[in-house]
Protein backbone atom coordinates (compact mmCIF):
# COMPACT_ATOMS: atom_id res chain seq x y z
CA UNK A 1 0.00 0.00 0.00
CA UNK A 2 1.37 3.44 -0.93
CA UNK A 3 1.55 6.38 1.46
CA UNK A 4 -1.11 8.08 -0.64
CA UNK A 5 -3.44 5.12 -0.16
CA UNK A 6 -2.67 5.08 3.56
CA UNK A 7 -3.63 8.77 3.85
CA UNK A 8 -6.78 8.25 1.79
CA UNK A 9 -7.83 5.43 4.08
CA UNK A 10 -7.16 7.46 7.23
CA UNK A 11 -8.97 10.56 5.99
CA UNK A 12 -12.44 9.16 5.39
CA UNK A 13 -15.03 11.99 5.20
CA UNK A 14 -16.86 11.20 8.44
CA UNK A 15 -14.76 8.87 10.58
CA UNK A 16 -16.69 6.79 13.03
CA UNK A 17 -15.71 7.06 16.68
CA UNK A 18 -14.39 3.50 16.58
CA UNK A 19 -11.78 4.57 14.04
CA UNK A 20 -10.17 6.73 16.69
CA UNK A 21 -10.04 4.60 19.83
CA UNK A 22 -13.11 2.56 20.80
CA UNK A 23 -11.52 1.26 23.98
CA UNK A 24 -10.85 4.64 25.58
CA UNK A 25 -12.56 5.62 28.84
CA UNK A 26 -14.17 8.84 27.63
CA UNK A 27 -15.34 11.43 30.15
CA UNK A 28 -18.77 13.03 29.92
CA UNK A 29 -20.65 15.93 31.44
CA UNK A 30 -19.13 17.75 34.40
CA UNK A 31 -16.09 15.49 34.54
CA UNK A 32 -15.19 16.21 30.92
CA UNK A 33 -15.60 19.96 31.38
CA UNK A 34 -13.54 19.87 34.57
CA UNK A 35 -10.69 18.17 32.74
CA UNK A 36 -10.89 20.66 29.87
CA UNK A 37 -10.82 23.56 32.35
CA UNK A 38 -7.70 22.19 34.05
CA UNK A 39 -6.07 21.55 30.66
CA UNK A 40 -6.90 25.13 29.71
CA UNK A 41 -5.11 26.34 32.86
CA UNK A 42 -2.14 24.11 32.03
CA UNK A 43 -1.95 25.59 28.54
CA UNK A 44 -2.22 29.10 29.99
CA UNK A 45 0.60 28.55 32.47
CA UNK A 46 2.76 26.99 29.78
CA UNK A 47 2.31 30.06 27.59
CA UNK A 48 2.81 32.50 30.48
CA UNK A 49 6.13 30.93 31.43
CA UNK A 50 7.17 30.86 27.80
CA UNK A 51 6.42 34.49 26.91
CA UNK A 52 7.41 36.22 30.16
CA UNK A 53 10.86 37.09 28.76
CA UNK A 54 9.10 38.90 25.89
CA UNK A 55 7.32 41.47 28.07
CA UNK A 56 10.26 41.58 30.51
CA UNK A 57 12.81 41.96 27.71
CA UNK A 58 13.58 45.63 28.20
CA UNK A 59 13.96 45.30 31.98
CA UNK A 60 16.17 42.21 31.62
CA UNK A 61 18.27 43.86 28.90
CA UNK A 62 18.86 46.94 31.04
CA UNK A 63 19.58 45.02 34.25
CA UNK A 64 21.90 42.41 32.72
CA UNK A 65 23.36 44.62 30.00
CA UNK A 66 22.23 42.46 27.07
CA UNK A 67 22.06 43.35 23.37
CA UNK A 68 19.13 42.71 21.03
CA UNK A 69 21.11 39.82 19.55
CA UNK A 70 21.44 38.22 22.99
CA UNK A 71 17.73 38.79 23.60
CA UNK A 72 17.07 37.01 20.32
CA UNK A 73 19.23 34.09 21.48
CA UNK A 74 17.47 33.82 24.86
CA UNK A 75 13.93 34.09 23.46
CA UNK A 76 14.79 32.05 20.37
CA UNK A 77 17.44 29.38 20.04
CA UNK A 78 18.02 28.79 23.78
CA UNK A 79 14.36 27.83 24.07
CA UNK A 80 13.56 26.37 20.67
CA UNK A 81 16.37 23.82 20.36
CA UNK A 82 15.63 22.01 23.62
CA UNK A 83 11.87 22.44 23.13
CA UNK A 84 11.98 20.71 19.77
CA UNK A 85 14.54 18.00 20.56
CA UNK A 86 12.66 16.82 23.65
CA UNK A 87 9.22 16.98 22.06
CA UNK A 88 9.40 13.65 20.23
CA UNK A 89 10.57 11.45 23.12
CA UNK A 90 8.08 13.05 25.51
CA UNK A 91 5.35 12.52 22.93
CA UNK A 92 6.36 8.86 22.73
CA UNK A 93 5.96 8.50 26.49
CA UNK A 94 2.59 10.28 26.32
CA UNK A 95 1.26 8.00 23.56
CA UNK A 96 2.46 4.74 25.11
CA UNK A 97 2.72 5.36 28.85
CA UNK A 98 0.75 7.21 31.52
CA UNK A 99 -0.25 10.43 29.80
CA UNK A 100 -1.26 12.00 33.10
CA UNK A 101 2.10 11.40 34.78
CA UNK A 102 4.04 12.67 31.78
CA UNK A 103 2.12 15.95 31.80
CA UNK A 104 2.42 16.37 35.59
CA UNK A 105 6.18 15.81 35.34
CA UNK A 106 6.46 18.39 32.58
CA UNK A 107 4.55 21.02 34.58
CA UNK A 108 6.80 20.59 37.62
CA UNK A 109 9.98 20.83 35.54
CA UNK A 110 9.13 23.98 33.61
CA UNK A 111 7.71 25.70 36.71
CA UNK A 112 10.88 25.05 38.72
CA UNK A 113 13.07 26.39 35.92
CA UNK A 114 10.87 29.47 35.53
CA UNK A 115 11.46 30.29 39.21
CA UNK A 116 15.20 29.83 38.72
CA UNK A 117 15.07 32.36 35.86
CA UNK A 118 14.41 34.99 38.49
CA UNK A 119 17.84 34.32 39.99
CA UNK A 120 19.69 35.00 36.73
CA UNK A 121 22.63 37.39 37.03
CA UNK A 122 24.15 36.74 33.60
CA UNK A 123 23.24 35.89 30.04
CA UNK A 124 24.57 32.34 30.41
CA UNK A 125 22.52 31.52 33.52
CA UNK A 126 19.37 32.97 31.95
CA UNK A 127 19.93 30.90 28.81
CA UNK A 128 20.39 27.72 30.88
CA UNK A 129 17.13 28.29 32.73
CA UNK A 130 15.35 28.82 29.42
CA UNK A 131 16.69 25.46 28.28
CA UNK A 132 15.10 23.97 31.41
CA UNK A 133 11.76 25.66 30.78
CA UNK A 134 11.84 24.39 27.20
CA UNK A 135 12.56 20.84 28.39
CA UNK A 136 9.41 20.78 30.51
CA UNK A 137 7.18 22.60 28.05
CA UNK A 138 8.23 20.31 25.18
CA UNK A 139 5.82 17.68 26.49
CA UNK A 140 2.90 19.99 27.29
CA UNK A 141 1.11 20.11 23.94
CA UNK A 142 1.69 16.46 22.89
CA UNK A 143 0.64 15.19 26.34
CA UNK A 144 -2.36 17.51 26.43
CA UNK A 145 -3.51 16.37 23.00
CA UNK A 146 -2.96 12.71 23.91
CA UNK A 147 -5.03 13.19 27.07
CA UNK A 148 -7.81 14.81 25.02
CA UNK A 149 -7.72 11.86 22.61
CA UNK A 150 -8.10 9.44 25.51
CA UNK A 151 -10.76 11.35 27.47
CA UNK A 152 -12.88 13.38 24.96
CA UNK A 153 -15.15 11.80 22.37
CA UNK A 154 -14.11 12.22 18.70
CA UNK A 155 -17.21 14.24 17.78
CA UNK A 156 -15.99 17.06 20.03
CA UNK A 157 -12.26 16.66 19.43
CA UNK A 158 -11.83 19.88 17.42
CA UNK A 159 -13.60 21.95 20.04
CA UNK A 160 -11.58 20.29 22.82
CA UNK A 161 -8.33 21.10 21.02
CA UNK A 162 -9.63 24.64 20.50
CA UNK A 163 -10.31 25.04 24.24
CA UNK A 164 -6.87 23.67 25.09
CA UNK A 165 -5.28 25.95 22.48
CA UNK A 166 -7.20 28.90 23.91
CA UNK A 167 -4.69 28.79 26.76
CA UNK A 168 -2.08 30.23 24.41
CA UNK A 169 -3.82 33.60 23.82
CA UNK A 170 -5.17 33.69 27.37
CA UNK A 171 -1.71 32.95 28.72
CA UNK A 172 -0.23 35.62 26.49
CA UNK A 173 -2.81 38.13 27.68
CA UNK A 174 -2.22 37.35 31.35
CA UNK A 175 1.52 37.10 30.85
CA UNK A 176 1.78 40.45 29.09
CA UNK A 177 -0.63 42.30 31.39
CA UNK A 178 0.33 40.84 34.77
CA UNK A 179 3.98 40.32 33.86
CA UNK A 180 4.36 43.94 32.79
CA UNK A 181 2.57 45.23 35.88
CA UNK A 182 4.57 43.05 38.28
CA UNK A 183 7.81 44.05 36.54
CA UNK A 184 7.04 47.77 36.89
CA UNK A 185 5.95 47.40 40.53
CA UNK A 186 8.30 44.75 41.94
CA UNK A 187 10.93 44.02 39.31
CA UNK A 188 11.24 41.40 36.57
CA UNK A 189 12.62 38.75 38.93
CA UNK A 190 9.43 38.65 41.01
CA UNK A 191 7.39 37.95 37.87
CA UNK A 192 9.43 34.76 37.29
CA UNK A 193 9.13 33.68 40.94
CA UNK A 194 5.34 34.08 40.98
CA UNK A 195 4.75 32.25 37.71
CA UNK A 196 6.89 29.32 38.79
CA UNK A 197 5.09 28.87 42.10
CA UNK A 198 1.70 28.48 40.44
CA UNK A 199 2.86 25.35 38.64
CA UNK A 200 2.97 23.18 41.76
CA UNK A 201 -0.72 23.78 42.52
CA UNK A 202 -1.71 23.21 38.90
CA UNK A 203 0.18 19.91 38.71
CA UNK A 204 -1.86 18.60 41.66
CA UNK A 205 -5.13 19.72 40.06
CA UNK A 206 -4.31 17.91 36.84
CA UNK A 207 -3.29 14.73 38.66
CA UNK A 208 -6.77 14.35 40.17
CA UNK A 209 -8.81 15.74 37.24
CA UNK A 210 -7.29 13.45 34.59
CA UNK A 211 -7.73 10.18 36.43
CA UNK A 212 -5.46 7.16 35.88
CA UNK A 213 -4.24 6.68 32.32
CA UNK A 214 -2.93 3.19 31.84
CA UNK A 215 -0.14 2.47 29.35
CA UNK A 216 -1.44 1.40 25.93
CA UNK A 217 -1.16 -2.16 24.73
CA UNK A 218 1.44 -2.77 22.06
CA UNK A 219 -0.18 -2.61 18.65
CA UNK A 220 0.80 -1.87 15.09
CA UNK A 221 1.06 1.85 15.74
CA UNK A 222 3.10 1.59 18.90
CA UNK A 223 5.24 -1.40 17.90
CA UNK A 224 6.70 0.35 14.86
CA UNK A 225 10.01 2.12 15.59
CA UNK A 226 9.27 5.70 16.53
CA UNK A 227 11.56 7.45 14.07
CA UNK A 228 10.47 5.18 11.23
CA UNK A 229 6.87 6.04 12.03
CA UNK A 230 7.76 9.75 12.04
CA UNK A 231 9.51 9.46 8.67
CA UNK A 232 6.48 7.67 7.26
CA UNK A 233 4.26 10.55 8.32
CA UNK A 234 6.63 13.07 6.78
CA UNK A 235 6.67 11.01 3.57
CA UNK A 236 2.94 11.60 3.18
CA UNK A 237 2.42 14.60 0.85
CA UNK A 238 -0.46 15.86 2.97
CA UNK A 239 1.50 15.79 6.21
CA UNK A 240 4.71 17.02 4.56
CA UNK A 241 3.11 20.25 3.32
CA UNK A 242 1.45 20.74 6.68
CA UNK A 243 4.88 20.37 8.25
CA UNK A 244 6.41 22.86 5.78
CA UNK A 245 3.71 25.39 6.65
CA UNK A 246 4.39 24.79 10.34
CA UNK A 247 8.08 25.51 9.81
CA UNK A 248 7.39 28.80 8.06
CA UNK A 249 4.81 29.97 10.60
CA UNK A 250 7.53 29.85 13.26
CA UNK A 251 9.35 32.64 11.40
CA UNK A 252 6.18 34.75 11.61
CA UNK A 253 4.79 34.09 15.09
CA UNK A 254 7.88 33.98 17.30
CA UNK A 255 9.56 37.24 16.14
CA UNK A 256 6.15 38.90 16.24
CA UNK A 257 5.64 38.13 19.92
CA UNK A 258 9.30 38.41 20.89
CA UNK A 259 9.74 41.96 19.57
CA UNK A 260 6.25 43.49 19.45
CA UNK A 261 6.57 44.88 22.98
CA UNK A 262 10.09 46.34 22.48
CA UNK A 263 8.92 47.80 19.14
CA UNK A 264 5.94 49.56 20.71
CA UNK A 265 8.02 50.76 23.67
CA UNK A 266 10.87 52.17 21.56
CA UNK A 267 8.97 53.45 18.53
CA UNK A 268 5.78 54.75 20.13
CA UNK A 269 6.85 55.48 23.71
CA UNK A 270 4.66 53.00 25.58
CA UNK A 271 5.59 51.68 29.02
CA UNK A 272 5.73 47.95 29.74
CA UNK A 273 2.42 48.18 31.64
CA UNK A 274 0.72 50.01 28.78
CA UNK A 275 1.91 47.47 26.23
CA UNK A 276 0.79 44.65 28.48
CA UNK A 277 -2.70 46.09 28.90
CA UNK A 278 -3.30 47.13 25.28
CA UNK A 279 -1.38 44.65 23.15
CA UNK A 280 -1.78 41.82 25.64
CA UNK A 281 -5.53 42.33 26.09
CA UNK A 282 -6.21 42.47 22.36
CA UNK A 283 -4.00 39.48 21.71
CA UNK A 284 -5.84 37.50 24.36
CA UNK A 285 -9.29 38.45 23.08
CA UNK A 286 -8.40 37.66 19.49
CA UNK A 287 -6.86 34.40 20.60
CA UNK A 288 -9.97 33.32 22.49
CA UNK A 289 -12.24 34.10 19.57
CA UNK A 290 -9.80 32.60 17.07
CA UNK A 291 -9.31 29.25 18.81
CA UNK A 292 -13.01 28.76 19.58
CA UNK A 293 -14.17 29.66 16.08
CA UNK A 294 -11.30 27.64 14.64
CA UNK A 295 -12.19 24.56 16.68
CA UNK A 296 -15.85 24.67 15.72
CA UNK A 297 -14.99 25.39 12.11
CA UNK A 298 -12.65 22.42 11.96
CA UNK A 299 -15.28 20.05 13.40
CA UNK A 300 -17.79 21.33 10.84
CA UNK A 301 -15.40 20.85 7.92
CA UNK A 302 -14.50 17.31 9.00
CA UNK A 303 -18.18 16.38 9.23
CA UNK A 304 -18.84 17.86 5.78
CA UNK A 305 -16.39 15.42 4.20
CA UNK A 306 -14.83 18.00 1.84
CA UNK A 307 -11.35 17.63 3.29
CA UNK A 308 -10.69 21.38 2.98
CA UNK A 309 -9.26 21.53 6.47
CA UNK A 310 -6.63 24.26 5.96
CA UNK A 311 -8.14 26.70 3.44
CA UNK A 312 -9.71 29.23 5.87
CA UNK A 313 -6.57 29.73 8.03
CA UNK A 314 -4.42 30.00 4.89
CA UNK A 315 -6.52 32.89 3.55
CA UNK A 316 -6.36 34.64 6.92
CA UNK A 317 -2.56 34.49 6.91
CA UNK A 318 -2.42 36.15 3.49
CA UNK A 319 -4.60 38.99 4.75
CA UNK A 320 -2.62 39.39 7.99
CA UNK A 321 0.67 39.72 6.10
CA UNK A 322 -0.40 43.06 4.60
CA UNK A 323 -1.83 44.54 7.80
CA UNK A 324 1.27 43.55 9.79
CA UNK A 325 3.60 45.20 7.26
CA UNK A 326 1.57 48.41 7.52
CA UNK A 327 1.65 48.26 11.34
CA UNK A 328 5.44 48.63 11.36
CA UNK A 329 5.43 52.06 9.70
CA UNK A 330 2.26 53.92 10.75
CA UNK A 331 2.86 57.09 12.80
CA UNK A 332 0.53 56.38 15.73
CA UNK A 333 0.89 53.65 18.32
CA UNK A 334 -2.82 52.83 18.46
CA UNK A 335 -2.83 52.36 14.69
CA UNK A 336 0.13 49.97 14.92
CA UNK A 337 -1.61 47.85 17.55
CA UNK A 338 -4.89 47.82 15.60
CA UNK A 339 -3.11 46.65 12.44
CA UNK A 340 -1.49 43.83 14.39
CA UNK A 341 -4.89 42.40 15.36
CA UNK A 342 -5.38 40.27 12.20
CA UNK A 343 -2.04 38.57 12.85
CA UNK A 344 -3.03 37.87 16.47
CA UNK A 345 -6.30 36.33 15.26
CA UNK A 346 -4.74 34.24 12.50
CA UNK A 347 -2.07 32.72 14.79
CA UNK A 348 -4.79 31.52 17.19
CA UNK A 349 -7.25 30.47 14.48
CA UNK A 350 -4.63 28.20 12.90
CA UNK A 351 -4.03 26.08 16.02
CA UNK A 352 -7.05 23.73 16.05
CA UNK A 353 -6.93 23.42 12.25
CA UNK A 354 -3.26 22.45 12.05
CA UNK A 355 -3.29 20.05 15.00
CA UNK A 356 -6.63 18.58 13.98
CA UNK A 357 -5.40 18.00 10.43
CA UNK A 358 -2.23 16.39 11.77
CA UNK A 359 -4.27 14.01 13.93
CA UNK A 360 -6.41 13.00 10.96
CA UNK A 361 -3.40 12.16 8.84
CA UNK A 362 -1.60 10.34 11.66
CA UNK A 363 -4.49 8.13 12.75
CA UNK A 364 -5.33 6.69 16.21
CA UNK A 365 -2.56 6.09 18.71
CA UNK A 366 -0.27 8.66 17.10
CA UNK A 367 -1.96 11.93 18.08
CA UNK A 368 0.84 13.02 20.42
CA UNK A 369 3.43 12.07 17.82
CA UNK A 370 1.64 14.09 15.13
CA UNK A 371 1.34 17.07 17.49
CA UNK A 372 5.03 16.74 18.33
CA UNK A 373 6.06 16.81 14.67
CA UNK A 374 3.93 19.90 14.05
CA UNK A 375 5.49 21.49 17.13
CA UNK A 376 8.98 20.68 15.89
CA UNK A 377 8.14 22.30 12.59
CA UNK A 378 6.77 25.47 14.16
CA UNK A 379 8.97 25.43 17.26
CA UNK A 380 12.50 24.70 16.03
CA UNK A 381 13.71 26.64 13.01
CA UNK A 382 11.52 29.74 13.26
CA UNK A 383 11.81 30.30 17.02
CA UNK A 384 15.52 29.43 16.95
CA UNK A 385 16.44 31.64 14.01
CA UNK A 386 13.61 34.16 13.68
CA UNK A 387 14.28 36.28 16.79
CA UNK A 388 18.02 36.00 16.15
CA UNK A 389 17.61 37.27 12.58
CA UNK A 390 15.36 40.13 13.69
CA UNK A 391 17.64 41.05 16.60
CA UNK A 392 20.77 41.02 14.42
CA UNK A 393 19.06 43.01 11.66
CA UNK A 394 17.77 45.53 14.20
CA UNK A 395 21.25 46.05 15.69
CA UNK A 396 22.79 46.38 12.23
CA UNK A 397 20.20 48.76 10.78
CA UNK A 398 20.17 50.93 13.92
CA UNK A 399 23.99 51.07 13.94
CA UNK A 400 23.83 52.32 10.36
CA UNK A 401 21.80 55.31 11.54
CA UNK A 402 18.43 54.23 10.12
CA UNK A 403 15.41 55.20 12.20
CA UNK A 404 12.90 52.52 13.22
CA UNK A 405 15.53 49.83 12.79
CA UNK A 406 13.48 47.29 14.70
CA UNK A 407 10.46 47.98 12.50
CA UNK A 408 12.48 47.29 9.34
CA UNK A 409 13.85 44.10 10.87
CA UNK A 410 10.34 42.91 11.75
CA UNK A 411 9.39 42.80 8.06
CA UNK A 412 10.38 39.15 8.37
CA UNK A 413 6.96 38.58 10.00
CA UNK A 414 4.68 39.59 7.08
CA UNK A 415 7.00 37.91 4.57
CA UNK A 416 6.80 34.62 6.50
CA UNK A 417 3.02 35.04 6.83
CA UNK A 418 2.62 35.13 3.04
CA UNK A 419 4.69 31.96 2.64
CA UNK A 420 2.70 30.26 5.42
CA UNK A 421 -0.59 30.97 3.68
CA UNK A 422 0.69 29.60 0.37
CA UNK A 423 2.10 26.42 1.96
CA UNK A 424 -1.16 25.76 3.79
CA UNK A 425 -3.13 26.18 0.56
CA UNK A 426 -1.01 23.43 -1.00
CA UNK A 427 -1.51 21.21 2.08
CA UNK A 428 -5.24 21.93 1.90
CA UNK A 429 -5.37 20.69 -1.71
CA UNK A 430 -3.40 17.54 -0.85
CA UNK A 431 -5.65 16.60 2.06
CA UNK A 432 -8.80 17.35 0.08
CA UNK A 433 -7.57 15.11 -2.74
CA UNK A 434 -6.99 12.23 -0.33
CA UNK A 435 -10.44 12.67 1.21
CA UNK A 436 -12.11 12.54 -2.19
CA UNK A 437 -10.07 9.46 -3.06
CA UNK A 438 -11.37 7.82 0.11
Amino acid sequence: MTYREIDAERLMPVPAPSVFAPHEDYFAGLRAWTLLLVLLLVSMLCQIDRILPFILAEAIRTDLGLSDTQLGLVTGIAFAVCYSLMSLPLARFADRGSTRLVLVFCILVWSAMTSLSGLAASFVFLAITRFGVAFGEAGAVPSGHALIARRIRPQFRGMAIGIFSMGIPLGSMVGFAVGGAVSDAYGWRMAFFGAGAIGIVLALLLYFAAGPTQPRREGAASAEPFFRSSLKLLSSPAFRWLFIGSVIIGFAATPFYAFAAPFLIRTHGYTASEVGLTFGLLQGLMGIVGTLIGGRGFDRVVRSGTGRVLGPPAILFLIASFTTAAALFVPEGWMAIALMVPAMFSFAFMLPWSFGAAHLVAGPGRQAQASSLVMIGSGLFGPALGPLIVGFASDSVTAAGVQNGLGWALLLVPFASILTGLAMLVANARISRFVRAG
